[in-house]
């Protein structure tokens, strides 16, 4: 298997193709699959915000003066979220609207302009499968799309990259009902196998290179589901980060 950075001199903007831009900085192959940092695509769907344009509420206000925190981008972190799981130490961990668990709603502000901080995407399995369409349309290949972005873990030490969308690859491998090397059946090992390859391409992406896309090389064909730029609904749902999320009800941590 390959990781391959993508390196892309100019800043994305609002107006670019990124799909393009990815396909013209990189020889796409048949079969890659093609991980994008979240960041490229929250600032190609204008999800940049001027923080001196938000007015904290007083709810935002408490919470920064309890936390040290700056209240515009607790404002922000509120109106990206549809509940609080965990606040401590300074720390605040929200349920996105899309469904995501992650610190602060995944709002950055690094790699923006002063004064500035990025969101993450409204849909971002929706924002997978238009990469997926404009980077296969761009390339003339079959390809799949992670948009990934970087999530601490309960209990672990550091961050890695996980995938907050998918297009054209199956998010989970399951192993039920195969047999292990001493003849037992397995009966919940599940893989995520697309924050697998998310985390492999972050290597190679890292935060500073100008690098916002990776293609992840020779992986088993069987979690590729009939990549390609034209997609039908149920493809699109059953190959979507959203099958990553652990259901509240299965949640041992908050």
């Amino acid at each position: 298997m390959e990781v391959i950075p993508v390196f892309v001199d100019a800043e994305i903007t609002a107006c670019d193709n990124l799909g393009e831009i990815i396909a013209r900085s990189a020889d796409i192959c048949d079969g890659d699959v093609v991980v994008v940092a979240q960041k490229a695509a929250s600032k190609r769907e204008g999800r940049i915000v001027r923080l001196s344009d938000v007015k904290p509420s007083m709810l935002a206000e408490g919470i920064a003066s309890q936390y040290g925190k700056d209240p515009r981008l607790v404002e922000l972190i509120l109106s990206e979220s549809s509940d609080i799981v965990r606040m401590r130490d300074g720390i605040i961990i929200v349920r996105t609207h899309s469904g995501l668990v992650c610190a602060n709603a995944g709002i950055d502000e690094s790699n923006v302009r002063r004064g500035h901080a990025t969101l993450l995407p409204v849909d971002p399995d929706a924002s997978a499968r238009k990469l997926q369409s404009e980077i296969c349309a761009s390339s003339s290949k079959r390809v799949c799309v992670i948009l990934s972005d970087t999530f601490g873990r309960p209990l672990r030490m550091g961050q890695t990259d996980c995938a907050i969308g998918v297009a054209g690859l199956l998010p989970l491998t399951s192993y039920a009902g195969r047999r292990d090397t001493f003849g037992r059946a397995l009966r919940v090992t599940e893989i995520a196998t697309a924050d697998e390859i998310a985390a492999a391409a972050e290597l190679v992406m890292q935060k500073t290179a100008r690098c916002p896309a990776a293609i992840v090389r020779g992986c088993d064909p069987s979690h590729v589901m009939r990549a390609g730029a034209g997609r039908d609904g149920d493809d699109a749902e059953r190959s979507g980060a959203a099958l990553l999320q652990r259901p509240s009800a299965d949640d041992l941590f908050s």
